[in-house]
Parts: structure tokens; sequence; C-alpha cells
């Protein structure tokens, strides 16, 4: 019988770890301040990071940490989508939480960031309406809902290290013969 090991041992450390990095990333901005940041492109650098770079960087990291370390020199690319969904599965549920429990103990945070981004909607479209605005703003308040964020999060995470896993495994799969 075949000793077979299962993909989550490599994908839950990265996950955690990608998780603890953008749990980081809430708590320097609240200590830097929305406003320093607003008026900076540190937003657009955060975003990138958290939807491309670090799923790219966790999820080859833990493909090839399974491959070389724990299953000999072998990964299916089913292997490696399982690795690449776990750990950004991993990295949303640790994300997700910190962020509404953050979010339920500092309410100027999110007040804060509902007053920059009106300001913002307000500088892209001077000839914005009221009505609209608040509508847009209504939709981010609807958004910032815990029973939304979670499962928002989740879903989005998991649907991008799905997409990120398919571009490694077909670079890295190695299928036993």
């Amino acid at each position: 019988m075949e000793n077979t090991v299962s993909p989550a041992k490599s994908g839950i450390p990265y996950g955690a770890l990608f998780g603890v990095i953008m749990v980081l990333e809430i708590v320097i901005t609240y200590v830097i301040g929305m406003k320093a940041l607003a008026e900076t492109s540190f937003g657009v650098v955060i975003n990138i990071l958290n939807f491309l770079v670090l799923p790219l960087v966790f999820i080859y990291i833990g493909c090839t940490n399974y491959k070389n370390k724990l299953n000999g020199g072998f990964i299916s690319f089913g292997e490696c989508l399982k690795i690449g969904v776990t750990i950004s599965l991993i990295a949303a549920i640790i994300y997700a939480s910190f962020s509404i429990f953050f979010n339920l103990i500092f309410p100027e945070f999110v007040e804060e960031t509902m007053a920059i981004a009106k300001s913002t909607m307000l500088k892209q479209n001077p000839n914005m309406s009221s009505q609209e605005l608040e509508m847009g703003i209504s939709m981010m308040k609807k958004f910032a809902n815990p029973l939304i964020v979670f499962p928002v999060t989740l879903a989005m995470y998991s649907f991008l290290g799905l997409i990120h896993s398919l571009i490694i495994g077909a670079v890295v799969k190695n299928p036993k013969p």
C-alpha cells in the first residue's frame, strides 16, 4: 500500500502565514492612519499584494514544498489545486475573521474608510448627484456587514486561489509515472 501525504499538510502553514500578513496590513493601515494612506498609492500596493503577488508566491512555495519535501519530487495538477485553494481559504478565514473583529472593536476605522471613499467618489466624479453618492455609500455599508464580508471574502479568495493554482499547477506539476 502506498503511503501518501495530504496536500493540506503543505497548504495550511502557508495559508496561515498569508493570513497573518494580511492582518498585519490592516493593523499597519490603522496605525499609520487612513487619511495619510489615502493620499498615497499605498492602497493600490496593498491590493496588488493581496490579490496578485502574495497568493502567487505562497501557492508556488506551498506546491514546491509539497513536491520536493513531502512527496518525493512529484505533484499532480489536482494536488496543486488542492494546495492553492487551501492556502487561499485559510488566509481568507484569518483575514475575514480579524477584519470583522477589528471593525467591531474600532468602528471609527470603518467610518473613516467610508468618509475617504465618499471624498474619493466626489473627486473622481464631481458631477455626481447626492442621490447617486448616497446610493454608493449605502452599498459600501451593506458590504461592510459581517454577514456579507465573511462569505464574500472566502468566496473571492478561494476563486482567486483556484485561478492562481491553475497557473502554478501548469508550471510545477510532475505527476508520478
